[in-house]
């Protein structure tokens, strides 16, 4: 079964992004882990909130 991969550019301040990474890095994670990581628990927050997304 094939995962589609969606790739995302982000633009943010590069003191912002160095102290992303050494969060991610003691959470033995990649930067990119770390923030997939984050938006499931936002999503999860969100829909408990609000009911579940639905994606046609």
């Amino acid at each position: 079964m094939a995962i589609d991969i969606a790739k995302f550019t982000l633009r943010i301040d590069s003191e912002l992004l160095k102290k992303f990474r050494f969060v991610a890095d003691y959470n033995a994670r990649s930067a990119n882990r770390e923030l997939e990581v984050i938006m499931k628990k936002h999503i999860a927050e969100f829909e408990k909130q609000n009911g579940e997304i639905t994606i046609d």
